[in-house]
């Protein structure tokens, strides 16, 4: 029978994933490129998802169904990409405009010719003269001008969404091309969005793995994004945390409680001074670390300094590259964020980003932007959270993560399905490359009709020429028809298949690249 939400869907290796689900037990990698455009498997374990259409690995897996039928993301995917494909272009009502005065005027033309035939003509006059009228009629049919627009934004978009850049509405296509800067959201675009433990600088005696229990033993039931990332690198190190008694959480502060009859604090500077402990043996840690724009957490134990941790959200793997790679194709970058502007300024220096709008509030992401394209010019913003979908909304070109937040999908113009920052410059290249062959097309149908109109009326019979018979007329019109749904089709052959793996080329990260956590 057909499977229903919450059926448990049994996954061999090879095998088509059937519909949308969640990974309940098992491990695998699955060839995702159909929805992402990205070659290399993701692996899956219990707690992923998996999406309909893409293909196991070797593993075996079982998965409970989250969609089916029309909701699955594929057959969103296609929706979507049936009604941007659907949409006209700007461009397309210049196009209306000039086949308006087109049209009459070749009927005026074919009328002009077979008066002239008629009158000085030669025998029969009547026969020329109907000849040439009818050619004009024929070779001057715009099929060509009506199939160079909708062809190659077919084309593109379809071979767009292939390599994971979902175009929601066709007119970004256009307004794309015309961008002049890119401004990013900092946290969960730029960054990873999860704070990670960069470096552990254990004193006193006290080696790092001993660092780390004690810190992960007192953080363990705090809430807060740092404890998390102490207690992943508590798991990293294969340590057993002990328990704890009389948690105490000062928020902005620390924390502190007993384990093994000590009292363990871990928090910043001011927190720690409070109970009588001086950080200042590690004032060089605190400024090499606070200078790259991470977070350094100190941790005594009763009260005595034992050493820090320095916690940072780690600098997506292939955002530089991306930024290396629009810059190299002469756009202006910037970086809105909420952060305090020394972290943001640190990880814009990293990146190589110049303009930085820092310590803004969601709303002020949209004033942010409109400076920017009062500054720039057209702006496309990229974002993946819930504060963003106003910037996203006020951009010329909104792009949305993939793995973002709903309401930032849904008030984007182009939403990057697997979720890379990489997939803005492959917009840009698709963007660019249609519209390029958009106008070939144009050029061949206006170029085509402006040179054989005047040989369908016979210019060149008096000079000696040929007399452009009806049926040769019609064979001509079908290869401009045929040219141009030819060249559209070359699109999927032209536009960008893999430039994602030359990135390496662009730039390699170099180690310990990270920012500071904090809000977008």
């Amino acid at each position: 029978g057909e499977i229903e939400i919450d059926d448990t869907v049994a996954l061999k290796p090879g095998a088509r994933v059937p519909v949308d689900g969640e990974v309940i037990s098992g491990q695998s990698y699955i060839d995702e490129s159909m929805l992402t455009g990205e070659a290399t498997p993701q692996a899956k374990s219990p707690g992923d998802m998996v999406v309909a259409g893409t293909i196991n690995g070797t593993g075996a897996i079982k998965f409970r169904a989250t969609a089916v039928g029309v909701d699955t993301m594929l057959a969103g995917i296609v929706a979507l990409v049936e009604r941007a494909q659907s949409t006209k272009l700007p461009v397309q009502e210049i196009i209306n405009r000039i086949t308006a005065v087109f049209v009459p005027a070749v009927l005026v033309v074919a009328l002009v010719t077979v008066l002239i035939w008629l009158a000085i003509g030669p025998d029969p006059k009547l026969s020329h003269a109907l000849v040439a009228g009818v050619s004009v009629l024929i070779i001057a049919c715009p099929c060509a001008m009506g199939l160079a627009t909708p062809m190659s934004v077919m084309v593109g978009m379809g071979r767009a969404a292939e390599l994971g850049v979902l175009f929601r509405k066709g007119d970004a296509l256009q307004r794309l091309e015309s961008t002049r800067v890119v401004a990013f959201d900092k946290t969960g675009t730029l960054t990873e969005g999860r704070p990670a433990v960069v470096r552990v600088e254990p004193m006193n005696g006290i080696e790092e793995r001993e660092l780390v229990r004690l810190a992960g033993a007192v953080e363990r039931n705090s809430e807060h994004p740092i404890a998390a990332a102490i207690l992943r690198k508590a798991t990293e190190c294969g340590v057993e945390l002990p328990d704890h008694e009389a948690f105490i959480a000062v928020p902005g502060g620390g924390v502190e409680a007993r384990i093994d009859g000590d009292t363990i604090c871990a928090g910043t500077a001011r927190h720690l001074a409070e109970y009588g402990v001086s950080c200042e043996p590690l004032s060089a840690f605190s400024l090499t670390v606070e200078s790259a724009g991470e977070t350094p957490v100190f941790v005594a134990r009763n009260t005595e300094l034992i050493g820090a941790i320095s916690i940072a959200d780690p600098i997506r793997q292939d955002a530089r590259n991306a930024i290396a790679a629009l810059k190299s194709e002469g756009i202006a970058l910037a970086m809105i964020s909420g952060d305090r502007m020394r972290t943001a300024r640190s990880l814009a220096d990293q990146l190589g980003i110049d303009e930085v709008v820092a310590e803004v509030l969601p709303d002020g992401k949209v004033a942010a932007v409109e400076a920017l394209r009062d500054e720039h010019g057209p702006i496309a913003f990229v974002g993946d959270g819930i504060n963003d979908a106003p910037a996203l909304a006020a951009a010329d070109v909104g792009i949305a993560l993939g793995t973002g937040t709903d309401i930032a999908i849904e008030s984007a113009d182009i939403v990057l399905v697997g979720g890379q920052v990489s997939g803005v410059v492959r917009a840009f290249e698709i963007s660019r490359a249609t519209l390029r062959n958009l106008r070939q097309n144009l050029f061949w149908a206006f170029a085509y009709n402006v040179a054989l109109i005047p040989v369908a009326a016979g210019a060149l019979y008096p000079l000696g020429g040929p007399l452009l018979s009806p049926v040769l007329a019609a064979a001509a019109m079908s290869l401009s028809s045929l040219f141009v749904v030819s060249n559209a089709l070359r699109l999927r052959r032209t536009i960008w298949t893999r430039r994602s793996e030359t990135f390496d080329e662009i730039y390699q990260p170099a180690a310990g690249e990270r920012t500071e956590m904090g809000p977008a």
